[in-house]
């Protein structure tokens, strides 16, 4: 008999391109491959342009007809102008984003002029370039790295001047939406890697290598221009997705039926640097560099997982691990950073691969979270409202006919007992504290009220001194003293007093 699977499941094959290609694929491609979503949307663009051919078209012959009727005389050169315009407007659109990227690789007219190094005449900006954009020291580094590796390449001199063509004319297109730049940029690696298979005779491991550096330098320099830009809602996703995450705090690893038992310090230590590494994230500037650090952190959760099962991790553990790991990071600008390496990595890094595995696990993972519901943490929808509202939170720890997935429940409920055991004695130790304060009020009021009465006395009963010389005869004090002595019979029995006595020496 087998039972029924409580937690997060997801097939493998839901990973994959619904075309059925082979490659992984994105929810924001809904669904597709880099491969088959360019394609379908380069269709679905050449289909809207026939379409906006076809009712201009329809347009000018109505507009023909009524022109017709009106004047009864045959059609001048001046009313098919608009028709032409527009034609002519629409095939130059068409054509444009080709003649963009193909331009860079093709041969110059110019015999470039002779100089020490191959990259001297290409090592700086023109003065008409836009220098200020490109000054930083990141820039500046990636642009000497960049040439430092082409240097041993036959065709290195042009292929860095084609980069360095393509990413000054990537800085005035701004205005353009963030799927043309995307676009623009994919078609240029396109067009490079194609002409690199070429050039290294289908050696894929150095036309890769290649296309590393390509990206590295290219994203660096654009990296401004293209992250998050402004014709975009990427920073409205980012602040939904904060706050969503902000939210559901109180989601635990039971809930999540997470095996990972975080009491064990190598444990802990590789939770903790899996949520470092997520974070870090957003400080890369090349997509390579932000997809190593989601390898790195899924490599660490898979690790905590292996110490906590002492048996190798699944993929049915992995998702739900690494759903919990975002929910603890709550990484800034994540939908951003999502968006980033959609758009601008290398198509074939998130097509196979490790590094493609792993994002587009972490896509599902904040697809997950944006959806998540009582169902799915195994709540009714009434917990699940009022957790998320904040008037309750979770009890822990759960009654005794609650199932539990993880096999840390037992030391997790002890903690919240204690958790409870400590709030209950905060609670004592602040109402001693505020008879502490009351005793201390009460004591400084009774000094108080004891230095005022005996002021009070003071003052009704004043002292009265005599002068004894004045008041009694001279002899009575002489005979009140030989009375006291009189008294000591001790000092009878005492020696004279020592006399003093001259010493000759």
């Amino acid at each position: 008999m087998t039972s029924q699977r409580r937690g997060i499941h997801l097939d493998q094959s839901e990973l994959l391109c619904t075309k059925g290609c082979g490659f992984y694929g994105n929810t924001a491609w809904q669904g597709l491959c880099s491969k088959c979503w360019r394609e379908e949307n380069q269709r679905e663009k050449q289909k809207q342009i026939q379409e906006d051919w076809a009712l201009a078209e329809k347009l000018q012959r109505e507009e023909e007809e009524a022109y017709a009727s009106r004047h009864q005389k045959p059609q001048s050169q001046s009313t098919i102008t608009p028709f032409s315009k527009f034609e002519e407007r629409k095939t130059k659109e068409k054509s444009s984003k080709v003649h963009t990227v193909t331009k860079f690789f093709s041969p110059s007219t110019k015999t470039p002029p002779k100089k020490d190094s191959p990259f001297d005449a290409q090592s700086s900006p023109s003065p008409s370039s836009s220098t200020g954009r490109h000054s930083s020291v990141d820039s500046d580094h990636a642009t000497r790295e960049f040439i430092d590796f082409l240097k041993p390449l036959k065709s290195g001199r042009e292929i860095f001047k084609q980069c360095r063509a393509f990413t000054e004319s990537m800085v005035y297109k701004r205005d353009m939406g963030a799927d043309e730049l995307s676009e623009c940029v994919q078609d240029f690696y396109q067009n490079l890697s194609d002409r690199l298979q070429t050039q290294f005779k289908g050696s894929s491991d150095h036309v890769e290598s290649v296309m590393d550096e390509v990206e590295k330098y290219m994203m660096t320099r654009l990296y401004k221009e293209v992250f998050c830009p402004e014709t975009t809602d990427d920073e409205k996703k980012d602040l939904a997705i904060q706050k969503r995450i902000r939210a559901l705090h109180w989601v635990t690893i039971e809930m999540l039926c997470v095996p990972v038992e975080e009491e064990i310090p190598e444990v802990s230590d590789s939770v903790v640097k899996a949520i470092t590494d997520v974070i870090e994230m957003d400080s890369k500037r090349v997509p390579k560099e932000k997809l190593a650090c989601i390898t790195r952190c899924s490599k660490h959760i898979f690790n905590a997982i292996k110490v906590s099962k002492k048996e190798a991790a699944s993929a049915d553990d992995f998702l739900p691990t690494l759903i919990y790991i975002v929910l603890k990071a709550n990484p800034p600008r994540l939908q951003s950073n999502i968006q980033y390496i959609t758009r601008f990595s290398n198509p074939s890094r998130l097509m196979t691969g490790e590094d493609g595995y792993y994002f587009t696990n972490l896509c599902c993972a904040v697809a997950f979270i944006e959806k998540l519901d009582g169902q799915s943490l195994n709540l009714s929808s009434e917990e699940f409202e009022l957790y998320m509202s904040g008037q309750a939170s979770p009890n822990w720890p759960q009654a005794s006919g609650a199932s539990s997935c993880s096999p840390g429940s037992a030391a997790l409920s002890q903690v919240h007992t204690r958790l409870d055991l400590l709030t209950g004695l905060g609670e004592r130790q602040e109402r001693v504290m505020e008879k502490a304060r009351q005793m201390e009020s009460d004591l400084i009021d009774w000094t108080d009220e004891v230095e005022q009465k005996v002021q009070s006395v003071l003052e009704s009963f004043p002292a009265e001194t005599k002068d004894p010389a004045a008041a009694a005869p001279s002899g009575t004090t002489s005979a009140a003293s030989s009375a006291i002595d009189a008294d000591n019979v001790e000092n009878e029995l005492l020696p004279p007093p020592l006399q003093p006595q001259v010493f000759a020496g």
